[in-house]
């Protein structure tokens, strides 16, 4: 049995709890259900002769279902297992795709070839998968023609429905008004 098999939790160098089973003398309970080195059953047992069977075969006793009734406990060598697990968790990692919110600003008088310019850049992070917030900032007195400048965020919507759906409808927070756009599914 490896020295790191004592400790109950595992922390690889993502810094991410793997592990929290109860292994070898942490375990317990009156009785387990045991499953052998190979996969087989071997019945309901003490944890006291569990623990024997894992020292003759110099595996470690790990806890694999404690929610069960009895608790279900497997003879695997634990440094294997761990190594395992760490193995699955990037593997999922690296099979997550992650949606970034990218953000284009304007103003309430913003110009044509400007508005070109940002429609076009919101298409290029539309293409690649991430989500689009236009956000139209008002300073000083532009925050008295909220309701007559509101339009703009219409029509950047209405230039990039091809493209794009409003998954967040504009909405006013405090001097900006705000919405979300994501790629249409074709």
């Amino acid at each position: 049995m490896d020295c790191f098999a004592q400790s109950a939790f595992f922390i690889y160098s993502g810094g991410v709890v793997i592990s929290s089973q109860k292994i070898n003398e942490q375990i317990r309970e009156r009785e387990i259900r045991l499953i052998g080195s190979h996969g087989e059953q071997l019945g309901i047992m003490s944890s006291q002769e569990a623990m024997k069977i894992a020292e003759e075969e110099e595996l470690d006793l790990v806890m694999v279902a404690p929610g069960a009734k009895p608790p279900v406990c497997k003879i695997i060598d634990y440094g294997k297992y761990r190594y395992e697990l760490v193995r699955k968790e990037k593997e999922a990692k690296k099979k997550q795709k992650t949606i970034e919110i990218k953000e284009i600003r304007m103003s309430p008088n913003i110009e044509a070839n400007d508005l070109n310019t940002k429609m076009n850049a919101a298409k290029k992070f539309l293409a690649k998968g991430n989500k689009v917030k236009i956000t139209l900032r008002f300073r000083g007195r532009e925050m008295a023609h909220i309701k007559e400048t509101r339009h703009v965020l219409d029509d950047f919507a209405e230039a990039l429905s091809d493209v794009a759906v409003i998954e967040k409808p504009s909405k006013q927070e405090g001097r900006t008004i705000s919405m979300v756009l994501s790629e249409k599914k074709s």
